[in-house]
């Protein structure tokens, strides 16, 4: 939304092998086991869509339904505050996607401590689940004016512990926050996880792929003068690298509408949506260098490294 431990004992099925609690060598050989079945279909991971949100009340099943024509196969729905947990994970086991339980900088200002004793009863009930894999959509947003800086700092480390305590990896909203962020993460490590939406330095980018982290990238890598996104895209090591839409927000550049077009009629952007994934990915496809089927590949097998039960 407009955004490395250890111990992971988990025993999750793709495709006819196992990711479990093994060495780092046995990771690794899943993981390219993963990444050699992966390249035999350009089959995506839209690794943060937002679903369950009102824009797509009129016709949910239809985006998903394109979405799913356009080859995005699995979607990761984060909720943003718990009144969402119940909606999002019913969502996501109607429609076979993965969902993330947090609750997000935005809705700090709302959120209140039964909100967090609401998502640690959450993760405890749902612990089993397989269709949650992360606690999300959390963090810091330094760039929307009138958030209390340490009501959402509060938040933001509260929900780390939780996520420590249920072996779960986190997906981080990151708007203007990275430091403070990874001041948080030094003090509570977490399973790692994806921080959405990057926009940092390229310090900032190793010290979160060296805690485990692999970094979100979608529509405004799409936007030529986006030139540190598209750096970060580029530059990055392939195993860092994550696609996604975070639709109906950000948009690529295909959708968006400067300020001029906007006045001249009053309307807004035109909605983003998961099916917009594969013509997102063809921009990172192009700045790596990589085919298409390369980029389904290594996108996909990274989505399932950051977050191992999309498995």
């Amino acid at each position: 939304m407009g955004a490395a431990g250890s111990g992971r004992r988990e025993r999750l099925y793709s495709g006819g092998f196992f990711i479990g609690g093994g060495t780092h060598e046995d990771m690794r050989g899943t993981v390219a086991r993963l990444l050699r079945q992966c390249m035999m279909t350009a089959m995506w991971i839209d690794t943060h869509c937002h679903l369950d949100a009102p824009e797509f009340d009129a016709d949910r099943d239809a985006v998903l339904a394109r979405a799913r024509a356009a080859g995005v196969g699995l979607l990761v729905l984060p909720a943003v505050e718990a009144a969402h947990f119940e909606i999002v994970r019913t969502l996501a086991h109607r429609t076979g996607c993965a969902y993330a339980l947090g609750i997000h900088p935005l809705f700090t200002p709302r959120a209140t401590e039964a909100d967090l004793g609401r998502l640690a009863q959450a993760l405890a009930d749902w612990r089993d689940d397989p269709h949650l894999v992360a606690v999300g959509e959390i963090g810091l947003d330094h760039f929307v004016p009138g958030l209390d800086v340490d009501v959402q700092r509060r938040f933001y480390l509260a929900q780390l512990q939780l996520a420590r305590a249920a072996g779960l990896p986190v997906i981080l909203h990151v708007r203007r926050s990275a430091d403070a962020l990874l001041h948080g993460l030094r003090r509570i490590e977490v399973a790692g996880g994806i921080a959405h939406a990057f926009n940092g330095s390229d310090a900032q980018a190793a010290e979160f792929t060296r805690r485990g982290f692999k970094l979100g990238f979608g529509g405004a890598m799409t936007h030529e003068r986006a030139r540190q996104i598209r750096h970060l895209a580029a530059s990055l090591p392939q195993t860092a690298v994550v696609l996604e839409t975070d639709a109906p927000d950000i948009p690529p550049h295909w959708l968006y509408r400067t300020a001029a077009e906007r006045d001249a009629d009053g309307g807004g952007h035109r909605r983003n949506e998961p099916a917009e994934l594969p013509r997102i990915a063809q921009t990172l496809a192009g700045l790596r260098g990589w085919t298409v089927e390369q980029t389904a590949a290594l996108t996909r097998a990274n989505a399932v490294a950051a977050l191992p039960r999309l498995a």
